[in-house]
């Protein structure tokens, strides 16, 4: 592998290995214990020039088959001819971009906006979820059945998942509901954690997506979509991108 390239992503990308749909809709029958992977956040290594960070060079360069994602908000002080610097910038304000240098980047902005969004959010599911009992997550029922297959079958572990009050709230919730006002069901324990947990989750993560390749090319990601596995690479991930350069770009992938 090049000087330029990051190590690969592999394995735990595939859409037919995740626990649940990309919206939360409901555990899958391939499912398996690895972290549900859809975007990827790149910190691009000083010497790689800007012509290469385009959907058609990710593979050459980073190792993965994946396309740009506006993820991220430009400052609003930045100034028109800085705009260059910016990955694929849309139009609109905040002006959306799939990355560049940090100092161009308004993280703080980012943050407090997933925070009120996660508020929101919350309240919409405590609301959806009032006078049901606390659910058992997908990930533990997927550990019970990974544990012991003779105790606990896929199918057995997938109908006690689906069949619980909370997760049939839910989902109900969804089925009626489109666009941003549907719940999310990998959230499920996140959302059980409390608000103020939730509101932090949310925060963290808008900056972190789903895994980090660092500089270097060392890769940040969960051991499994478990809350406790996601807070782990929360804390790791966001203490890698507080201590990175101002200079340094960064580059959100989709999968």
């Amino acid at each position: 592998m090049g000087k330029n390239r990051t190590k690969p992503v592999t394995g735990q990308t595939a859409s037919s290995n995740q626990s649940s749909t990309s919206d939360g809709t409901a555990p899958t029958r391939s499912a398996q214990l690895v972290p549900t992977i859809n975007t990827m956040i790149v910190c691009v290594p000083e010497e790689l020039p800007a012509e290469a960070l385009i959907s058609r060079q990710l593979d050459k360069h980073f190792g993965v088959s994946g396309t740009l994602s506006p993820r991220f908000w430009a400052t609003p002080g930045m100034w028109m001819w800085q705009r260059s610097q910016l990955v694929d910038p849309r139009k609109g304000r905040p002006v959306y971009c799939a990355g560049g240098p940090v100092r161009l980047l308004d993280l703080a902005g980012m943050r407090h906006a997933a925070a009120v969004g996660a508020g929101v959010r919350y309240q919409v599911w405590s609301r959806v979820v009032q006078g049901t009992r606390p659910a058992t997550p997908w990930p533990q029922l997927l550990q019970r059945h990974l544990a012991d297959p003779a105790e606990l079958s896929l199918d057995d572990a997938i109908a006690r998942y689906n069949n619980q009050p909370r997760v049939i709230a839910m989902r109900m919730h969804n089925a009626v509901t489109y666009g941003a006002g549907r719940l999310n069901l990998r959230e499920l324990e996140m959302f059980q954690a409390g608000p103020t947990a939730y509101q932090h989750y949310s925060a963290t993560t808008t900056l972190t997506a789903d895994t980090v390749i660092a500089a270097d090319g060392n890769r940040l990601s969960p051991a499994s979509d478990a809350f406790a596995h996601r807070v782990t690479y929360l804390e790791q991930a966001n203490h890698y991108l507080a201590s990175i350069d101002e200079d340094q770009r960064l580059l959100a992938i989709a999968l």
